[in-house]
């Protein structure tokens, strides 16, 4: 396991926190890939490493560290597939770019990644789940709190951390919800009518206060509901109903945006809906439309 260190990792990782606000995931990602780098200096170098000795840095101790990290140096279940590979030399590049100044690091280029298509998931298979997911408690409050959170997901294109991270701040609903997305961006988005009824069904039963400071979802005890919990309940109904293993918390979210855009939204409005900082984020998918239209041609024509 990794130690964790003091000294420029630290450092950067406030950096990132206070200054950057990124949230506490990719804080926690960026500090461990900062450890890993510099204690793989201190040995490739023979030397203590400090934020002014990250200069020395070139292109041949990135390669060197990708392939100790890609498994050409160790065993090869601890190496790195491309796109982890990508995300780590990514990291890396934002480190080095803090301790010397932006556009410091070393040019290198990193694997090819093949960008997946996410797969939508139908309307019906969409309800469907959300209500497996919801029967499997006896507990009302509990059944309504699972509906509420899978119909955000689906309903109002919400990532699984932003439908978790609403307050009782929101209450009572209106005819949208303001939502805080990644790097504390806020956006507005539209809360359609049974998403709405399905909340305040949830609020009705919910044994805890929901005051405005305090978490809107709520576990079994009171406190905040985890994201592990709502994704172990859909893995569960998902089996029982069959449904492939791709159906994820999060497939809900592409699903929304896949069904908005067949049915003619403008990708600039989607990307406001969904938070996307970048366009090409969004435009993945006018290629998951496509290839959702291609398998419904498939289906209905078997010698197409």
């Amino acid at each position: 396991m990794l130690k964790r260190m003091d000294g420029p990792p630290l450092e950067f990782s406030l950096y990132l926190a206070q200054q950057r606000r990124r949230s506490i995931h990719t804080v926690r990602a960026y500090r461990t890939t900062a450890e890993r780098f510099v204690a793989f200096l201190t040995e490739h170098w023979g030397v203590p490493i400090d934020r002014a000795g990250l200069a020395r840095v070139g292109a041949a101790d990135l390669r060197a560290y990708l392939a100790r990290r890609r498994g050409t140096e160790v065993s090869a279940a601890d190496g790195l597939t491309n796109a982890s590979a990508a995300r780590e030399l990514s990291a890396v590049r934002a480190f080095l770019d803090w301790a010397n100044g932006t556009g410091s690091a070393p040019t290198l280029k990193g694997p090819r990644v093949k960008k997946g298509i996410p797969r939508p998931v139908s309307p019906t298979e969409a309800i469907s789940l959300a209500t497996e997911a919801a029967e499997e408690s006896d507990e009302p409050w509990i059944a309504a709190r699972d509906w509420a959170v899978l119909l955000l997901l689906y309903g109002a294109g919400l990532r699984i951390g932003e439908a978790l991270a609403l307050t009782g701040a929101v209450l009572p609903l209106g005819d949208t919800l303001t939502v805080v997305g990644k790097r504390a961006k806020t956006r507005i988005v539209p809360l359609l009518p049974d998403v709405r009824a399905g909340i305040e069904n949830y609020v009705a039963r919910v044994p805890w206060p929901l005051a405005r400071d305090l978490p809107l979802f709520r576990g079994v005890r009171g406190g905040a509901l985890s994201a592990g919990i709502v994704r172990a309940k859909v893995q569960r109904a998902r089996g029982r109903l069959g449904l492939s293993e791709r159906i994820t918390p999060h497939a809900l979210r592409h699903s929304f945006a896949t069904h908005l855009l067949g049915r003619g939204a403008d990708l600039r409005a989607l990307q406001e809906l969904l938070g996307h900082a970048s366009l090409s984020s969004t435009q993945i998918y006018t290629q998951v439309d496509a290839a959702h239209l291609l398998d419904v041609y498939r289906n209905a024509h078997p010698r197409a």
